[in-house]
């Protein structure tokens, strides 16, 4: 944990803790993170910076006539959320573990968010070890990235990339961020790209050299399209690229990979039920990857068409066969 979020948390369960108004002396001197030797004009930047970040997460402080500061916890906490001993640790157990994940990009806010948890609670967070991985190519950096694009989303900023696309090539791009998602171990990044006037797909892990726009910093760039889901935007590996080279494939999903026929296919195509199996039509855009998915999962899951991307599995497979004798 840095030391600036162990300070924003220290404060945060401080001033949740405490039965009546404290003062800036009481945080200064009781709340570890506040360098002793600091000069008052530093200490002060550095606690109105903190109490603007809190306020951000959610916390409603208040200041009284006199300078002191208490939380307001009806408006902080709203309403008690009954939880069961079982379902605090469960929660708690899942919060460490993606506190512990270079990956997740929201660090600040789960520490604050299971900082209102423990005020509740006797236990230590740092009690609950568990292990998260959501990002499996270079975690901390797309956590990194995903952490910034996420606040340019939020607060509707535009953002500069270099971009380097599954064929290599390389180029900048200016775009709206709209939205992100998680998927298949990458994270994607959702926005129109505006010198191309068209809402496109971007993979973080493909990105170097981000840059938020830092003109007029209090107002947004742009205003996301009513209605955007980025939901809508999640599509399997093989459907990203070109959409010129856009084709139909043709899977078999045998009986006895029947029960991953709904995880597999993730809504994407059309199923229909071929004896105790299915075939699955769906659209496809780059027959390495198609192929890529269907070693991945088999036994099972065959290809039936279109004829290239069969050809390109049979060769690829042969090739693998005599690299290994």
């Amino acid at each position: 944990m840095s030391d600036a979020v162990e300070r924003l948390v220290n404060l945060a369960l401080f001033l949740s803790d405490a039965t009546v108004p404290v003062t800036r002396d009481r945080v200064r001197t009781e709340i570890k993170g506040y360098p002793a030797g600091q000069d008052e004009d530093a200490f002060l930047r550095m606690f109105e910076r903190d109490k603007d970040q809190l306020r951000a997460a959610g916390f409603t402080i208040l200041t009284d006539e006199d300078n002191r500061y208490s939380v307001d916890r009806d408006a902080t906490f709203a309403s008690t959320v009954d939880l069961t001993p079982e379902e605090i640790a469960a929660l708690r157990a899942a919060g460490t573990a993606l506190l512990a994940d270079p990956s997740f990009p929201f660090g600040p806010d789960l520490r604050l968010a299971l900082a209102k948890i423990a005020a509740g609670s006797d236990n230590d967070v740092s009690q609950f070890a568990a292990g998260s991985r959501l990002a499996d190519e270079d975690p901390e950096r797309q956590g990194v990235s995903v952490a910034v694009l996420s606040t340019a989303a939020t607060t509707s900023k535009r953002v500069t990339f270099g971009y380097t696309n599954s064929y290599g090539a390389s180029a900048p791009h200016d775009v709206e961020p709209y939205g992100l998602f998680l998927h298949d171990g990458r994270w994607y990044l959702v926005g129109r790209d505006i010198a191309r006037d068209d809402v496109r797909t971007y993979t973080v892990s493909r990105m170097d050299s981000i840059a938020v726009n830092t003109a007029k910093p209090a107002t947004p760039d742009f205003e996301r399209p009513d209605g955007f889901d980025v939901g809508s935007f999640v599509r399997l590996p093989f459907q990203y690229g070109p959409p010129a080279e856009e084709f139909e494939a043709e899977l078999a999903i045998d009986p006895s990979a029947a029960w991953r026929a709904k995880r597999l296919t993730a809504g994407q195509g059309e199923l229909v039920a071929d004896g105790d199996g299915f075939r699955w039509r769906v659209s496809a855009r780059s027959v390495s990857r198609l192929v890529r998915f269907v070693v991945e999962n088999e036994p099972g899951v065959r290809l039936i068409g279109p004829p290239h991307a069969c050809t390109a599995l049979r060769d690829g497979l042969e090739t693998v066969a005599n690299l290994h004798g």
